[in-house]
């Protein structure tokens, strides 16, 4: 059997899917001259070159769901990097080699598989102001979680912060790997049930929670399409929900602004996260003229926090000097500080004089 799939490989239709990632079925009876030039080309998305944002992204429609389908062999390339994969429904993919993939930066860096959250020491302001995320690519693939309506999203939520988004199932309902990459956890979690965390070749990390069932192990290497695991309403839940989150160095955002939950699309192939995208108050919705007038909001508050001037009361201060001192009125000092003209200012005190 293997040798007549191996054989059928070499006479395959090959058809590029939407998302740009390969998954075919074979066809022995196609006429083609091999997949050599095709080798060629995927082969160029293996540099890893700088992320060159779009500003008008095109959405990238959901490869082929592989659901709990079993691999029967690994073909060799000709390029060390490049493996071909045939499954047990006579389908076949190309997926980068777990040697490529292991890449120290990615999957060595605060690797952690007893920690739900491996980056707790990453300060958010220690972030780059913003960083080109590559999503997908002719290799790298894009498949949804679960289709579901949502039924809670990202942000403050009964004076919390819920940090994905929730999508409605049924008990039992599979559940998919977003994008290609190596399983960092899988795991009952307090308030998050049963647990599989992923994290993707890219450096951005998915969470599944509240699973019935999860059917990838720690160490596990999945491609997006995969299933990971069943739907359920295990840990903190009120009922059979999919809990969704995204993150980036441990710091989470909303997963709306990659993926459109009504359709399934992912809304781009590239994503230029920006530091501010971590508030949790930050949300999908905000278009490009947003993102200015933020941008100049807060570069507003940043002069006037670099232009905050204290000075602590030494004996014999009082506000007319201190006016005199800082070039302002004693009013002003007043109305900085909440207090009346006539208030006594104590030795070690601190006022606001600008």
């Amino acid at each position: 059997m293997i040798g007549i799939l191996k054989y059928a490989i070499s006479g395959a239709l090959l058809t590029l899917v939407a998302s740009g990632a390969y998954a075919q079925t074979l066809d022995s009876s196609a006429s083609v001259q091999g997949c050599d030039s095709l080798r060629v080309a995927v082969a160029d998305t293996l540099r890893k070159d700088s992320v060159v944002v779009n500003p008008t992204p095109e959405p990238v429609h959901p490869v082929r769901t592989l659901g709990k389908v079993a691999v029967i062999d690994t073909l060799a390339t000709g390029n060390d990097a490049l493996r071909i994969i045939l499954f047990n429904d006579n389908t076949w993919r190309y997926i980068l080699s777990e040697e490529y993939k292991n890449d120290p930066e990615v999957f060595n860096d605060h690797w952690n598989t007893d920690a739900t959250h491996a980056y707790n020491d990453v300060d958010v302001n220690s972030l780059p102001e913003a960083t080109a995320i590559r999503l997908v690519d002719s290799l790298e693939s894009y498949h949804y979680p679960f289709m579901g309506r949502i039924t809670s999203r990202y942000g403050p939520r009964r004076g919390r912060p819920h940090q994905g988004i929730d999508l409605a199932l049924k008990t039992g309902d599979p559940i998919y790997a977003t994008f290609d990459g190596k399983v960092r956890v899988s795991k009952s979690v307090s308030g998050y049930g049963n647990l599989v965390v992923i994290r993707h070749n890219n450096g951005l990390e998915t969470y599944y929670a509240h699973l019935s069932q999860r059917d990838v192990e720690v160490g596990d290497w999945v491609v997006a399409g995969q299933q990971i695991g069943l739907g359920g309403s295990t840990g903190r839940s009120t009922g059979p929900h999919l809990h969704f989150e995204v993150r980036y160095r441990g710091q989470s955002f909303d997963p709306e602004r990659i993926i459109d939950f009504a359709t399934g699309d992912l809304r781009r192939d590239e994503l230029l996260l920006r530091r501010r995208h971590f508030s949790i108050y930050a949300k999908f919705e905000q278009n490009f003229d947003d993102e200015v007038e933020a941008e100049k909001q807060e570069e507003a508050e940043r002069k006037a926090a670099a232009a905050i001037q204290y000075h602590t009361i030494r004996s014999g201060d009082t506000l007319g000097a201190l006016a005199r001192k800082y070039g302002t009125t004693v009013t002003r000092l007043c109305q900085l500080n909440n207090i009346k003209s006539t208030s006594i200012l104590r030795i070690g005190q601190r006022l606001r004089v600008r």
